[in-house]
């Protein structure tokens, strides 16, 4: 048991980073895909910025691959988790309140249609992921903000 709990964390890293690092192809565009397309487009509409639906994408790639890499790094993780959590966030933010919806709909080329909910739901548990790493990082936030932890009476 001891084992779990001193290791548990690993688990967390790993499934963040399948997550993160299993979207990269699609963010540069290794693979073609209409989804990003899609996604980063209606975003860059909506938020009137067409440059972001250009390199929306590629920008957001780099941000989840930093913090993949941080993440992987135990003495780094605390802001790989800082990187995953502000990313996913974001992620839910224009799921919830653009035009892009909690699942995401298009045609593509070839006029097949796509419904896919995956994306919004995999960022939740991301989230809650860095969120619990940053939690169980009290003081090593506290830390590098120059305070010290308060001491706890017995």
């Amino acid at each position: 048991m001891d084992f779990i709990k001193k290791h548990h964390e690993w688990a967390l890293v790993i499934f963040m980073v399948a997550i993160l690092g299993g979207s990269l192809p699609f963010k540069f565009e290794i693979l073609e895909a209409t989804e990003p397309q899609h996604i980063f487009t209606t975003i860059g509409t909506w938020l009137g910025m067409n440059w972001f639906s250009q390199y929306g994408a590629m920008i957001t790639g780099v941000i989840e691959l930093a913090a993949s890499i941080l993440l992987i790094i135990p003495n780094l993780r605390l802001y790989g988790a800082i990187l995953a959590a502000g990313t996913m966030a974001g992620a839910i933010f224009f799921h919830l309140f653009s035009p892009l919806g909690w699942v995401v709909r298009f045609t593509d080329e070839a006029g097949v249609e796509h419904v896919d909910d995956t994306l919004a739901n995999t960022a939740v548990i991301v989230l809650i992921f860095a969120l619990y790493m940053l939690y169980r990082r009290q003081d090593e936030i506290m830390a590098l903000l120059g305070k010290k932890p308060e001491a706890t009476e017995a």
